[in-house]
């Protein structure tokens, strides 16, 4: 079954593709063949700018776990192996604070609608029936419709330091937002050493690499996908960065 062919669904996709091709032809005299890249690139910044609201709110509930985290630590410390204990006193001091311990999931939930919108329009050759023009565009001489894994398979090869640079880029923001989300998120990762915590190495190791799954994807999507994840990635580091700063 085709998604884009779903009523609704369809709709916004066809007025989503309307936009790109409208992005473009107003680019084009700038950007030149770049235009369509480039009009990926705004859409995936304008659609971010309006779901900073929703970012605030992200931003909001990993302060109060932050600021929670020595109080929680004392009641695990307290309740020691008596899981009904601490759950319930988790609870108490949720309330008394009004603070959900969700807070951070629904922003999160929320913006899902949208990202699998843009990653729909993105991927897909063909909208309900219709040619999506976007990914017979092309970047430095490479379709959008085409990955990193393709491009480096065929003659289009020589083309491919685009894409490296893109998934480079990407591997380096990953790393740095890991980094910055180690720094501000209190609920501990266990040693790998810690004999009290089963599976704790391979927690360890996927708590570790788990953020570069992205990286992976970005290689196997068609490029315009790949350019809404590099660029929303971008977008997230200096989000965070700011309103972490702001919201302290």
């Amino acid at each position: 079954m085709d998604i884009t062919t779903l009523p609704g669904l369809s709709t916004l996709l066809h007025a989503g593709a309307t936009l790109v091709t409208t992005l473009t032809d107003l680019l084009t005299p700038v950007a030149g063949t770049a235009a369509a890249a480039l009009a990926v690139v705004l859409l995936t910044l304008a659609v971010r700018l309006v779901l900073v609201p929703l970012a605030v709110l992200q931003v909001r509930a990993e302060r109060d776990r932050r600021r929670l985290a020595p109080r929680i630590a004392e009641l695990r410390r307290r309740a020691g192996k008596d899981t009904a204990r601490f759950q319930r006193s988790l609870q108490e001091l949720y309330t008394s604070e009004r603070v959900s311990p969700l807070a951070g999931c629904l922003p999160v939930l929320a913006q899902a609608p949208v990202v699998s919108l843009l990653y729909t329009l993105f991927t897909h050759a063909s909208i309900d029936g219709t040619v999506n023009t976007l990914l017979r565009a092309t970047l430095a001489g490479i379709p959008l419709a085409q990955s990193a894994v393709a491009v480096v398979t065929s003659p289009l090869w020589v083309h491919g330091w685009v894409l490296l640079l893109l998934l480079a880029t990407l591997a380096v923001v990953v790393e740095l937002t890991r980094r910055a989300q180690l720094h501000w998120n209190p609920l501990p990762v266990p040693e790998p050493s810690d004999p009290a915590v089963p599976g704790a190495a391979a927690m360890t190791g996927i708590a570790r690499w788990m953020p570069f799954v992205s990286v992976g994807f970005a290689a196997i999507a068609p490029l315009a996908a790949a350019l809404y994840v590099v660029t929303s990635a971008l977008w997230t580091l200096g989000e965070r960065a700011v309103l972490r700063r702001v919201l302290r």
